[in-house]
């Protein structure tokens, strides 16, 4: 979501990453082959599952679905999994991309948070799909700058006029067009056009005046800054960008109970996959709570996918995980995804 290069973006836990992420170990036994997000799978993960498996896994990166499904569909060969977001998977799915997990192998499935599938609505039982982390987009305030008592915890903080002119939403139209809609009380992925023209109005009319501009990528730094005192966006973006040690003074980080446009990674074995049965495995091997629990630490994560990885985890999330029990995940729109472009062209250049 996707995320982005969320996680370029997230300059967050150096030390964490330095040394991480790259082709694992020397060869022995099997090799399994895993085309992941850059910067997604802590190196101790993965030198930990080859000893216990005797095997090599070797790692290629992407910085976004796109790049990733346009690669395979070029004709790339000798991927094992892949870790699409949702509206990937879906797609994957439907164009005969993906091979179903072995139900047998993955022992761990009764692990995952049940309310995985009933957002999943396009793999419910998770046959082609195994979750590998959900997050959201939330909502970061400046605690140095506005009293903590003075601002509504709802998406229409960005109507609030003590921000304006310090204030940002992303650049991404799911993501702004979500946040109106389920403020308003529909569906984020609703295609009924008197919705989605509600939304826009409020968007126009009474958000985006307070806004600096819509921004993707630079919103972090602006607010470690100290410009933007109010910020729509991912908190790892935030939090990469101000010192771990003001954390607590300068962050209000949270995602309103309305709840919100989510997404959710998951891991998926290719068609092709020449290691059907060490790819089952690893995927059953991530979902240990003590393995999902390195993950999660080494980003400061919340813990959503696997709940008792928590008793774990050594370092504390960035936000509770709960926040996230009420956001939708953003669903493949096919054509409709036109109205949304549509709208979004009349509110980024629109008066």
């Amino acid at each position: 979501m996707k995320i982005v290069s969320k996680l370029l973006a997230a300059g967050i836990l150096c030390s964490a990453v330095l040394g991480m992420f790259t082709s694992c170990g020397k060869e022995k036994g099997k090799t399994l082959y895993l085309y992941n997000w850059t910067y997604y799978t802590p190196d101790e993960v993965l030198r930990n599952f080859e000893k216990e498996f005797n095997c090599t896994v070797k790692t290629d990166s992407y910085a976004s679905n796109e790049e990733m499904y346009a690669k395979l569909k070029a004709g790339a060969k000798g991927y094992d999994i892949v870790v699409p977001s949702q509206d990937y998977v879906s797609i994957m799915i439907a164009q005969g991309m993906l091979k179903e997990l072995d139900q047998s192998k993955q022992t761990n499935n009764s692990k995952l948070n049940p309310l995985l599938s009933k957002m999943a609505s396009y793999d419910p039982e998770f046959k082609y799909s195994s979750p590998y982390y959900l997050g959201a987009a939330g909502i970061a305030v400046n605690k140095t700058k506005v009293p903590s008592d003075s601002y509504e915890k709802s998406w229409n903080i960005f109507a609030d006029t003590q921000f304006a002119g310090h204030a940002t939403m992303m650049d991404d139209m799911r993501e702004v067009l979500g946040d109106a809609l389920v403020h308003l009380g529909y569906d984020l992925n609703t295609l009924n056009d008197s919705e989605l023209e509600e939304a826009k109005n409020l968007i126009l009319t009474k958000w985006k005046p307070n806004l600096v501009k819509f921004d993707a990528e630079g919103f972090g730094k602006s607010f470690a800054s100290g410009d933007f005192w109010l910020c729509q966006g991912y908190a790892e973006v935030i939090y990469g960008e101000v010192p771990e040690e003001k954390w607590d003074e300068t962050i209000d980080f949270f995602i309103p109970t309305e709840g919100g446009p989510s997404y959710l990674d998951s891991m998926c074995i290719l068609k092709d996959s020449k290691n059907y049965d060490l790819a089952n495995e690893f995927i059953n091997y991530i979902h240990r709570p003590e393995v999902y629990a390195k993950f999660l630490d080494a980003f400061s994560f919340p813990c959503f996918v696997v709940p008792e990885a928590a008793a774990y985890t050594t370092k504390k999330p960035m936000y509770e995980a709960s926040q996230m029990n009420s956001c939708v995940l953003k669903n493949d729109l096919g054509e409709g995804l036109d109205k949304y472009n549509n709208i979004w062209q009349e509110i980024r250049f629109g008066e």
